[in-house]
């Protein structure tokens, strides 16, 4: 993602300049973090042109018990031409300290009060000073050939506007696999551009998460970076954009691996939602005129998916007043089960909710899951 467009760009995200010590002369020697013989640059070199073929770019906000472990992953990668840009944002658990440890000069460690994840990414996109912009969340890692898929898929499709990867999902340290794609994605060796991304998202495991995904930085900076004002579901907001206008990029090769056991994730947060980011994107497109008639559908059935997500968040936050908002708002015609059995959470009381859920897992003889858990599909918060 080549300079960056300005404050503006990025929906307010308050940029400050990449250094800590704005009063150093921009000639004066890089501070290292030093932990034993390895240092992270905080700003770039003086006089260094050559861009790397991909930017790294890593949000941290107190992981710092598996930010090594991300880092490794990326420091493994079979493709060697790469920067990473670590944003710490306001950690007070010693993560920076960790990224202080690594001695590759690749490494560059940005340092900003605590604004949210989308303001930590936002500045890493801002100090990108490769074309194409690789996101990986602190907890998370990639498998050795991750970039190198990537790069790849960038090169056969230029013309799309990001590009992912399948995924393996870690759900404690023994146990991990790979999530049920959309039938309609073909099986390995297949790669190539997605028919339709709303659709596959509603099918199956969504095909884009924010650790796994690349984007090329005009891009970026044309629909203005992540959105600053959502706490929840910025990511699926910002690939939702990005679809309306461009085709989606996929491989199942060079994988992710999506740590769901991993401790401080943002989708554990019970914090009411007024409304999921995408659904007001989605209709600031529809009114527009900006979504092209053979997605309509499927953006619908999408944003449908995603109000009912919210709804049953904010019914473990405690709030059935905004779940029911969410779901008198929602519209479906193939989600409709899931719509109902939360309208009925919404407008029973939550204490007999766990009941309930017992009572229809030995009826149908299936585990208990909560309701509206395939309109989940569509996004994996972190």
């Amino acid at each position: 993602m080549a300079a960056s467009t300005g404050d503006a760009g990025f929906r307010g995200a308050g940029r400050i300049g990449i250094s800590e010590d704005r009063d150093r002369p921009a000639s004066a020697p890089p501070k290292n973090n030093r932990t034993g013989s390895g240092y992270a640059r905080e700003y770039p070199i003086e006089g260094e042109t050559a861009l790397p073929a991909v930017s790294v770019v890593i949000p941290l906000y107190n992981k710092g018990p598996y930010i090594a472990r991300a880092l490794t992953s990326v420091l493994a990668q079979t493709v060697r031409d790469f920067e990473v840009i670590v944003v710490d944002d306001g950690s007070t658990d010693g993560g920076a300290e960790v990224v202080g440890g690594f001695g590759d000069p690749r490494v560059r460690l940005i340092r900003q009060e605590n604004r949210g994840v989308s303001a930590a990414r936002n500045r890493g996109i801002e100090a990108a000073r490769g074309e194409l912009v690789a996101f990986l969340d602190a907890d998370d890692e990639w498998m050795p050939r991750h970039l190198e898929a990537l790069l790849r898929l960038r090169e056969k499709y230029p013309q799309a506007g990001a590009y992912g990867t399948a995924y393996l999902l870690q759900e404690n340290d023994s146990t991990a696999r790979v999530p049920p794609f959309s039938a309609e994605i073909p099986p390995e060796p297949w790669e190539g551009l997605l028919s339709n991304y709303f659709r596959d998202a509603i099918r199956g495991t969504p095909p884009i998460s924010s650790s796994i995904v690349a984007v090329p930085k005009h891009i970026l900076d044309e629909m203005g970076g992540f959105d600053v004002s959502a706490w929840y579901g910025e990511d699926v907001d910002l690939w939702g954009r990005i679809a309306l206008k461009y085709p989606i990029a996929f491989t199942r090769d060079g994988m992710g691996i999506y740590h769901k056991e991993a401790a401080n994730r943002a989708c554990d947060k019970k914090e009411p939602i007024r409304e999921h980011a995408f659904v007001a994107s989605a209709r600031n497109a529809l009114r527009a005129g900006e979504v092209p008639p053979e997605l309509r559908e499927d953006l619908l059935e999408y944003v449908a998916s995603r109000q009912i997500q919210v709804a049953c968040r904010n019914l473990e936050a405690g709030r059935p007043d905004l779940a029911r908002a969410n779901l008198k708002r929602c519209k479906t015609r193939h989600l409709r089960r899931s719509r109902y059995l939360a309208l009925f959470r919404a407008y029973t009381p939550s204490v007999i909710h766990p009941a309930l859920n017992n009572w229809r897992s030995r009826i149908k003889g299936i585990p208990a899951r909560k309701p509206g858990a395939e309109a989940q599909n569509g996004g994996v918060p972190k």
